[in-house]
């Protein structure tokens, strides 16, 4: 496996991958139209190019040994609904495994790179946003000590989900 900084050359497969991902975790939970109409304007080429290309942000790519992406994950400025926002503040923006490799560990390996990179250019505090009924992941963040500390809906078409606000100091 390798992990490696990606690159504007990485965007489709970032996209691809995000869609993917998100739909198998969540797209149960979505109207077809809404899952369709946040799928076409979120995981676009040109939506993951804008980042991509942004010195305060990261994404990283996990791939196998045939260079097929297994997960990936993105960082930057904190840009969640924070009462009294940190200037400095970092936010875990997305951490994403493919559904075949999902519980193989392959999102520690990236979310401790990812906390580094933040710590190396001097994010601090860290935040996330997860959804409130996402056991795992919330559990996975608390190992690495984040805590929760707001909620705020994340909106999907007419569909808005409870979310939770991760902190770690």
């Amino acid at each position: 496996m390798n992990l490696r900084q990606a690159t504007p050359d990485d965007a489709s497969v970032l996209a691809e991958l995000g869609a993917l991902t998100f739909t198998h975790t969540f797209g149960q939970m979505y109207t077809s139209k809404d899952l369709q109409d946040f799928i076409t304007t979120t995981y676009t080429v040109e939506q993951h190019l804008i980042p991509l290309t942004d010195s305060r942000e990261s994404f990283w790519l996990l791939e196998d040994e045939n260079g097929q992406a297994m997960a990936f994950g993105w960082v930057g400025a904190c840009k969640l609904p924070v009462p009294n926002l940190e200037s400095n503040a970092g936010e875990i923006k997305r951490l994403y495994v493919h559904p075949d490799h999902q519980g193989k560990k392959l999102g520690s390996r990236i979310l401790k790179r990812m906390l580094d990179w933040l710590g190396d250019e001097g994010f601090g505090p860290l935040y996330i946003g997860v959804w409130s009924e996402n056991y795992g992941a919330q559990r996975l963040y608390a190992r690495y000590g984040f805590e929760k500390v707001s909620e705020y809906e994340f909106v999907v078409g007419n569909h808005r989900d409870h979310e939770f606000i991760l902190k770690r100091s």
